[in-house]
């Protein structure tokens, strides 16, 4: 060799070397005699196949669990409970009995939802809307509410809805029927609703005049379904 590195090379050569004691330092060499890794993970199993008895699962790693905020959740869920039950042992066992097979169940939550879930079903009703009902709707009662619907249809009546609110809304029942949630409330809520005939005529109800109604509503839900929503299966007007 007749010529001296210039520089630049030389710079480039030993960032190199640099680079490489870098690498060696993080992933480290394998010699064959190395200790086995610290046991991170949990639940660790060896399964036979049909044809090969040597397929490992793949481990899965314990999930971190916060003590604290785990108690914290649970006393949440146990004051929502007893708040919502009213005294009424009954309805707490049966809404622990439905903590436990939902896990993510929330008697609150629940309330909230079916709030939305009986003005959408009433206003629905009141307008014809069929679509919105057989989502919401368990056959039988769909295929009540589709009849009543379709005979104030033959009649030529129409019906002037507005929903005013809730005054109440209360657990009545709650239980496990096997893998099913069943869950009653009773419901107040007040509207303006005058039916009218072919003529426009009111035949029903006062225009303007804001009348309370009492109703009996039972959802249902497959907890061990993936559909997360509920299901009105029975109705009772408690007029």
């Amino acid at each position: 060799m007749g010529e001296f590195l210039d520089f630049p090379t030389l710079i480039v050569i030993v960032v190199a070397v640099v680079v490489l004691l870098r690498l060696r330092s993080v992933l480290g060499t394998r010699t064959g005699n190395e200790r086995p890794p610290s046991p991170r993970y949990e639940n660790i199993s060896r399964t036979k196949s049909d044809n090969d008895d040597t397929v490992v699962q793949l481990p899965t790693r314990k999930p971190q669990v916060n003590d604290e905020e785990a108690e914290r959740a649970q006393r949440k869920l146990e004051a929502e409970i007893e708040k919502l039950a009213k005294g009424n042992s009954e309805i707490e066992q049966g809404l622990r009995d439905i903590v436990e097979a939902d896990g993510g169940f929330s008697p609150k939550q629940f309330i909230e939802g079916a709030k939305s879930a009986y003005e959408m079903i009433v206003t629905a009703f009141a307008a014809g809307d069929r679509k919105t009902l057989k989502m919401l709707l368990d056959k039988d009662v769909y295929d009540s509410f589709e009849a009543a619907i379709a005979e104030r249809e033959s009649q030529g009546q129409t019906v002037d809805f507005t929903f005013v609110g809730l005054s109440n809304i209360e657990f009545v029942e709650a239980e496990m029927d096997r893998r099913n949630a069943v869950l009653t409330l009773r419901i107040d809520a007040e509207v303006v609703s005058v039916t009218r005939d072919s003529a426009g005529e009111a035949v029903e109800g006062t225009p303007g005049q804001v009348v309370a109604i009492a109703d009996e509503w039972t959802f249902l839900r497959n907890t061990r379904s993936r559909d997360p929503n509920w299901k009105l299966v029975a109705t009772n007007d408690l007029e």
